[in-house]
């Protein structure tokens, strides 16, 4: 690789939070450079953050030699792929590896949208101060630099297994009702931040035997205008009744919750319209300076516990993100189907680190965490604490849907798509119960107002850095691995599981 390497900067859309991580994206870059020079390479800075994908076009589109992007912020995947897209110069997305600067967020999720469009890249990641001091991550950059890419070990994905009779007759029902009504998601607006590669579209939703059905994030405020104030008041009461914690404060107040509300049965009134059987919900950006989140609707919608609720969770995902939902629309089934609680919760893997020797993902998404997760009973939603969102993202004031997980065996899963096919990774594990102080440093690490789940996904930091597929997984109580397995399979999915070891 004789010519002279690039290094760029992806970021946020919103010029604050690239404000804010300068001081790390310089810090990370200068650790990059002080690896290049180690393996005597020539490198130059594209002097610009990308935070648009114009950004992108304009000044890495003429760029015809290999590029390396600094992940150590939180960024959006067009910001990088507009500009790289169309040709196959190395490509190298290079992650700081960091709960509280989550670059590693950034990568998976550029990563992704990458291979939506069949634009190859290589990873690379560390968690030293030094990098030149970390002999597997200057390895693997001295191959990368040598060859134009970085082969990752492979040992951990694995062929689907065959599954057992029993989880074949459960999986079998659940296609049978999938057969007998396809099930309908409803998408509100588009993906939100970047998440090109959490939408499939029509086409390969129908493969699988999905439908979608978008309507304009905009509707929530017309249809919002018609819920009743008795209504809101209604489902207040009913929140705290059950048992959520309220942290008010500053411009974070009740009437704050209670517009949440109205947005909440503002959409519940649209599934009802449109017998939707699943929600996607844009979330940030498009009403963002004009509505409150959504994050506290969205626990909602992923409880059975909730204000007007049929008895059932209404499967929901952040960020309209269709490589969540449909693997949560299948597992509640599955769940249902063995006599399990029909929750799953839509997490981001946000960091990860060792305890007592295993090697714990903090999961950490801002609010589509169902209450089940925090209480273990279907019928309550204590535990649930609301946080004001941080105000230098949300200039509406509105609150999260908190907790801390309770420790149980899990089973997880993601779609996505690689190579014009869709594909499901499935997985087991278990949630960790950390103890209290351990888990407020690692979550003060974080961000201290969103969900906190401390998991075993059966594979660690290097496997899961490699070979993930989103910064997004889905995950529920209980073993339905084989029937997840046998569902996919029947559904048209190409499988592949991931797991470390034996």
């Amino acid at each position: 690789m004789p010519e002279t390497i690039h290094l760029f900067w992806p970021g946020d859309y919103r010029p604050h939070p690239n404000n804010l991580a300068m001081p790390m994206i310089e810090a990370t870059t200068a650790r990059m450079e002080a690896a290049l020079d180690r393996l005597n390479v020539r490198h130059t800075r594209v002097p610009h953050v990308l935070s648009k994908p114009n950004a992108a076009i304009t000044h890495l589109g003429p760029i015809d030699a290999p590029m390396i992007g600094i992940y150590s912020h939180w960024v959006y995947g067009p910001h990088t792929v507009d500009g790289v897209v169309g040709k196959d110069s190395p490509l190298l997305l290079a992650s700081n590896f960091d709960g509280t600067w989550p670059g590693l967020v950034g990568l998976l999720n550029t990563a992704a949208c990458l291979e939506m469009v069949d634009r190859k890249a290589s990873r690379i990641w560390t968690d030293a101060d030094d990098w030149t001091a970390d002999d597997r991550f200057m390895n693997q950059l001295e191959e990368w630099v040598k060859t134009g890419a970085i082969a990752h070990d492979r040992s951990a994905i694995r062929p689907a297994p065959a599954v057992s009779p029993s989880a074949s007759a459960t999986a079998d029902a659940v296609l049978a009702e999938f057969r007998a009504r396809r099930p309908l998601a409803l998408m509100l607006g588009d993906t939100s931040m970047g998440m090109t590669n959490g939408y499939f579209g029509p086409r390969m939703l129908s493969k699988v035997g999905f439908s979608e059905h978008k309507v304009d994030q905009a509707w929530i405020i017309e249809r919002g205008r018609k819920v009743t104030d008795e209504r809101i008041e209604t489902a207040y009461k009913f929140v705290c009744d059950k048992g959520v914690t309220f942290h008010y404060g500053g411009d974070f107040t009740p009437d704050a919750t209670r517009e949440q509300l109205r947005d909440y049965l503002a959409v519940l009134d649209m599934i009802e319209e449109f017998e939707a059987d699943c929600l996607g919900w844009q979330y940030q950006l498009g009403l963002i300076g004009s509505r409150p989140p959504s994050d506290f609707n969205e626990g909602l919608f992923n409880s059975t516990c909730r204000p007007e609720s049929n008895g059932d969770v209404i499967t929901t995902a952040t960020e309209a993100d269709q490589g969540n939902l449909l693997p949560q629309e299948m597992m509640k089934r599955l769940l249902k189907r063995k006599g399990l609680h029909q929750a799953v919760f839509f997490h981001d893997i946000r960091w990860g680190a060792e305890h007592d020797g295993q090697f714990l993902w903090v999961l950490l998404n801002s609010g589509s965490s169902g209450a089940y997760a925090f209480n273990h009973n279907p019928d309550t939603l204590e535990g649930v604490h609301s946080y004001r969102q941080p105000a230098a993202y949300f200039p509406i004031p509105g609150g999260t849907f908190a907790g801390v997980s309770k420790a149980g065996a899990i089973t997880w899963a993601r779609a996505y798509l690689q190579d014009g096919e869709l594909w499901m990774d499935i997985g087991t594990g278990h949630v960790v119960e950390l103890p209290d102080d351990v888990c407020e440093v690692w979550w003060q690490g974080t961000t201290r107002e969103w969900p906190f789940m401390a998991a075993d996904l059966g594979i660690g930091r290097d496997t899961l850095m490699a070979h993930y597929m989103s910064n997004h997984i889905a995950v529920a109580y209980g073993d339905i691995f084989e029937e997840m397995v046998a569902l996919s399979r029947a559904m048209n999915f190409k499988v592949r599981i991931l797991k470390d070891g034996n």
